[in-house]
């Protein structure tokens, strides 16, 4: 079963929060209903800007208490070394969803 770890933050990015889900956009989607939840409305965690898939729960627990440790500086290397400029990761999974969840073939043209 796949396990992914990510990072979500605020529009500020003002807050770096790591996590672990086995789904992804059903984790994304509980952070943007429950804004209060966790932060007051400007802290409301909604940016994906991190993730990771793993194969099994114990290689992303793993990671995911790695990634726990690290200092604000190195989640932001992480971050950058794969989104430089911090965009929301999420609009390309929902993005991704659809595509997959629809009844017409996608036809892909190869560059001439």
């Amino acid at each position: 079963m796949k396990r992914y770890v990510y990072i979500i933050t605020d529009r500020n990015r003002s807050s770096l929060h790591v996590g672990m889900s086995a789904d992804l956009l059903k984790t994304i989607s509980f952070y943007r209903q429950m804004p209060s939840l966790f932060f007051d409305s400007p802290g409301q965690l909604s940016r994906l800007i991190y993730f990771e898939e793993l194969r099994t729960e114990d290689a992303a627990l793993q990671r995911f208490n790695l990634i726990s440790k690290f200092t604000r500086a190195q989640k932001e290397k992480l971050v950058r070394d794969v989104n430089p400029d911090w965009l929301d990761l999420s609009l390309g999974l929902d993005y991704e969803k659809m595509i997959l969840s629809a009844s017409l073939p996608v036809r892909i043209k190869k560059a001439a």
